[in-house]
């Protein structure tokens, strides 16, 4: 049975740890993240992050029910970071805009993390604030509701799932990595037009674009959709 979490105020008061170190929830998060950037999520256990901040694994129990519980607060700081500064002008297309491409950005920044993370629901506090933001910005632009939870699950998904493929993509090593992105010109690019007269004439466009994210794109049409299914209501 996982153990109880110390409420904050309780742990605000514990001893600093022998470095002089005093916990918190932030800075376990901060740390995790580190830990993952360097090691990737196998590297990412109790003890090893004990050690990490000076302190008896054990302690981490008192901020974190578990490891799945620090992941879910890993991925919530990550929805935190994109929102920091943001700002709703009360054009939505700009606002969904922008909050996408936030969130993505904040996930690839951390490629481990987004490949342990963008799958998850954490039902934390900045979780929460991105889906409230993105409802309010559906919701003021006149969309009827339940046409706004389906554009707000598409722009989520779709979000999310971007950032898990580029953030996979990132954390590979960077000879594999680069090895893949040669592909396009290595091989694509020297296809035939008598066997793949499609792809030979694409390849340059291809060996230009598919080493880039397209998710701005795909954003895009997104946004073309509901502002077209906009006016026609209108």
């Amino acid at each position: 049975m996982p153990k109880a979490v110390v409420p904050e105020e309780r742990r605000r008061r514990r001893r600093p740890t022998k470095s002089g170190t005093v916990l918190s929830e932030d800075l376990i998060v901060e740390t995790a993240l580190r830990m993952l950037r360097e090691h990737g999520s196998t590297g990412l256990t109790a003890r090893r992050l004990g050690l990490a901040l000076d302190a008896d694994p054990s302690t981490l129990y008192r901020y974190f029910r578990g490891m799945d519980d620090l992941t879910l607060a890993i991925g919530d700081a990550l929805i935190g970071q994109a929102l920091d500064g943001w700002r709703p002008t009360g054009e939505w297309r700009t606002d969904l805009r922008s909050v996408g491409l936030r969130i993505h950005a904040a996930y690839v920044a951390h490629p481990q993390a987004a490949v342990l993370t963008t799958s998850r629901v954490t039902g934390r506090a900045n979780e929460l604030a991105a889906d409230e933001a993105v409802l309010e910005v559906l919701r003021s632009a006149g969309f009827p509701l339940p046409d706004t939870v389906r554009i707000y699950h598409a722009f989520i998904d779709q979000t999310l799932a971007f950032a898990a493929l580029d953030a996979a993509s990132l954390a590979l090593p960077s000879a594999a990595l680069h090895a893949d992105e040669d592909m396009w010109r290595s091989t694509y690019a020297r296809l035939p037009r008598a066997t793949h007269p499609r792809i030979a004439e694409a390849a340059p466009l291809l060996a230009a674009r598919m080493i880039r994210s397209a998710y701005p794109t795909a954003l895009e049409m997104l946004l073309d959709s509901a502002a077209t299914q906009l006016e026609s209501q209108r």
